[in-house]
């Protein structure tokens, strides 16, 4: 992006990025944080930092992978968890179906439901994904682009694929237990108390299990991802043991770190966060859409038209909700 967009594109791309960076250390640090509350009674005072040490030893103390590996059995552990939670709670899966396919948007969803494409489509791991293929050392004998490209397809639709079904697990467990029972959840720790009259202490157990390992998993891929972005957008070697790379690792996570241990409402902060990368998320996708499109940086394995044409259409719809959350913050308060 340094090389192929002008300096004020440039500033405007990395600059956005900075507060969606911070968003995102705060969200997943937030997670491990809420994790050993539940779990160990630990303040989120000390479980925030608790959270950041453990990743940034993780990441020095590990090649990258074996932190692949590690983060695969963190995302099984949660797979496994609300596979486990569905069979718990029993939710109804046909009054479910419909909306799986059919969106809608009831009055006052529109936060949450930009917070969760935030949550999904996170600005900064579309950095990172495209920093891992690019660094990937690739165990084929030939130079054979296209057939290293439909194995990346298959291993990244696998990854979204069990995503998605861990996203809905997770909607659908919320539903049953506590909608259905009528009750209105203002924070995690509520959510947590709540499951164990409900559905009992092993479905409490596994929230709070899942939880930990979800913020420490996604705490190591957000900080590999913001290292990633700082040294690329200031035009240094992604050099794991430089200073640069150590600075960038923590700097976005510092201050989220001081905004949970100032004791910020967790809850509407796991929510709002999201929401900053769903504003972002835009100013990332065109500019990858431009480049993956131009035969000077792609070569033969630009993007084709089909790809281009969803590529834009699906930018048209996230600038769309964006902008239909921003009128009814600002101008429609009253609907």
């Amino acid at each position: 992006m340094r090389r192929h967009f002008s300096r004020p594109l440039v500033i405007l791309f990395g600059g956005t990025m900075v507060p969606a960076l911070i968003a995102t250390s705060l969200a997943e640090i937030l997670g491990g944080a809420l994790g050993f509350q539940i779990l160990f009674h630990i303040p989120l005072v000390v479980g925030a930092p608790l959270t950041l040490a453990l990743v940034v030893l993780a990441i020095l103390g590990q090649r990258y992978d074996q932190l692949e590996r590690l983060i695969i059995v963190f995302l099984a552990f949660i797979a496994a968890a609300y596979i486990v939670e569905i069979f718990i709670v029993k939710p109804d899966m046909a009054a479910a179906a419909p909306d799986w396919i059919i969106p809608s948007f009831p009055p006052g969803s529109i936060v949450i439901a930009m917070g969760m494409l935030g949550a999904i489509v996170m600005p900064h791991n579309i950095y990172l994904h495209s920093n891992t293929i690019q660094s990937r050392e690739w165990g084929f004998g030939g130079h054979d682009q296209t057939r290293l490209m439909r194995y990346e397809l298959i291993d990244t639709s696998l990854s979204m694929g069990i995503g998605w079904l861990v996203n809905s697990a997770m909607i659908l467990v919320a539903a049953a237990v506590f909608y259905s029972h009528g009750m209105t959840v203002t924070s995690i720790e509520q959510a947590s108390a709540t499951l164990r009259p409900l559905v009992g202490p092993l479905s409490q157990l596994l929230f709070g299990l899942a939880l930990l390992v979800a913020g420490l998993s996604s705490s190591i891929t957000s900080s590999l991802a913001t290292a990633n972005v700082v040294t690329g957008y200031l035009g240094k070697p992604e050099d794991p043991h430089s200073r640069l790379y150590r600075f960038g690792m923590v700097a976005m996570a510092a201050p989220a770190v001081l905004l949970i241990m100032i004791g910020l409402n967790a809850y509407r902060a796991l929510i709002l966060s999201q929401v900053v990368l769903s504003l972002q998320l835009p100013l990332t996708i065109i500019p990858l859409l431009v480049l993956t499109r131009r035969a000077s940086v792609m070569g033969d394995m630009r993007s084709g038209r089909q790809t281009m044409v969803s590529g834009w259409l699906l930018a048209a719809i996230i600038i769309g909700l964006n902008m239909f959350l921003l009128y009814q913050t600002f101008f429609a308060k009253g609907l």
